[in-house]
């Protein structure tokens, strides 16, 4: 079948674009989020398609007054890629890696963002990981910090954003758990858990990005931290993997209390202190929620509003579905800097090093 993709020189294999090897969990996903320099005004959109499950889904929020508006959607895909719309949520890709464009008009929100790269993207490392021979994830990711300008509008009142807003956007594709769960178990004695930070930082010259994932006893599958400079090509930036963050947990949950990143930068060992402003629930874009987890087939078109209060959710809910928090924090490091950016965590399962023994344990 061709489609509107084919008409650019984007094949990697001799079939038409519309076909994506053979792992029906195959996907491809934009992401951004945005905030004041005070951690106020935060929104965020998630946008993806999954080729072998014929669906497209998106998803748009942002905190007003201790709630968190947000706006979910999905369709059926009928293998066209190229059509970046989901109902009322759009992105235009204004210019390749650098400037792109969210439209949002449904359900008493709307919004018009434009976002503008500080420097080129940054290419994490792959992420391939296994639970016994069953492959879980293998995608790549590529990520980028920026200003952004626009509006956003709930039940009326319209908010032009602060002159002053970053934050962050990314691209990954490739496989992960999405659509219906697997019902067939791994295994045996097999118990799963997964353990990821992430903290991209907006500081005033330059962009500092720290990631980890670890497996239970703490040892890193996967983990970087780059150093950006404002205007930075992909040959002009500091990366390594030795760097560690350090982040007790809040009483009773298992979302982040603050942290200290210490990253061994060519000047010397760079310390980061992460002080927790906003609280944001990433079950608001579709992660570890029950009824719109990405990838779920809701028909030819859905379209529905949820309304969360922050302040009355179960951190520890039997659905896990707030375990996945973003934090949007105050950043000060040893040079003197003092910036902005958001601390992700998603805890599921034991994780020793926290000491954490089951899925319900807590701090």
């Amino acid at each position: 079948m061709l489609t509107k993709g084919d008409d650019f020189p984007l094949h990697q294999t001799p079939e038409p674009i519309a076909y994506a090897g053979t792992d029906r969990n195959f996907y491809d996903r934009y992401f951004f989020n945005g905030y004041a320099p005070d951690g106020s005004g935060f929104f965020a959109v998630a946008f993806g398609v999954y080729p072998h499950l014929n669906v497209a889904d998106a998803h748009f929020t942002v905190i007003r007054d201790g709630v968190e508006h947000c706006l979910h959607a999905s369709r059926e895909l009928h293998m066209e890629r190229m059509e970046l719309r989901v109902g009322p949520i759009a992105i235009d890709v204004v210019e390749p890696l650098r400037r792109l464009t969210v439209r949002v008009d449904g359900n008493g929100i709307s919004a018009e963002i434009h976002f503008t790269g500080r420097a080129f993207p940054i290419e994490e490392p792959r992420f391939t990981y296994r639970i016994g021979p069953r492959t879980y994830m293998d995608y790549t990711r590529m990520t980028q910090n920026g200003h952004y300008s626009g509006w956003i509008e709930v039940d009326g009142q319209r908010h032009t954003l602060h002159p002053g807003t970053i934050g962050t956007r990314d691209r990954s594709w490739g496989v992960r758990p999405v659509g219906e769960a697997d019902a067939q178990p791994h295994g045996h004695g097999v118990v799963q858990s997964f353990f990821w930070q992430w903290t991209p930082i907006n500081l005033p010259r330059r962009s500092v990005f720290f990631h980890l994932n670890a497996d239970r006893d703490g040892s890193p599958w996967n983990t970087r931290a780059v150093i950006a400079p404002d205007g930075a090509g992909h040959a002009d930036v500091f990366e390594t993997p030795s760097a560690r963050l350090s982040a007790p947990l809040v009483a009773g949950t298992r979302w982040p209390e603050r942290g200290t990143l210490i990253i061994a930068a060519p000047e010397g060992p760079l310390t980061l202190e992460i002080e927790p402003l906003v609280r944001f629930q990433m079950r608001g874009l579709g992660y570890v929620t029950q009824k719109w987890n990405h990838g779920l087939y809701h028909g030819p078109l859905a379209v529905e509003r949820e309304d969360i209060d922050l302040a009355a959710i179960d951190p520890m809910a039997p659905t896990m579905e707030n375990l996945h928090v973003q934090i949007v924090s105050r950043v000060t490091t040893s040079a003197g800097e003092v910036g902005t950016g958001v601390f992700e965590q998603l805890i599921i399962g034991p994780y020793q090093p926290l000491g954490l023994k089951d899925y319900f344990d807590h701090g």
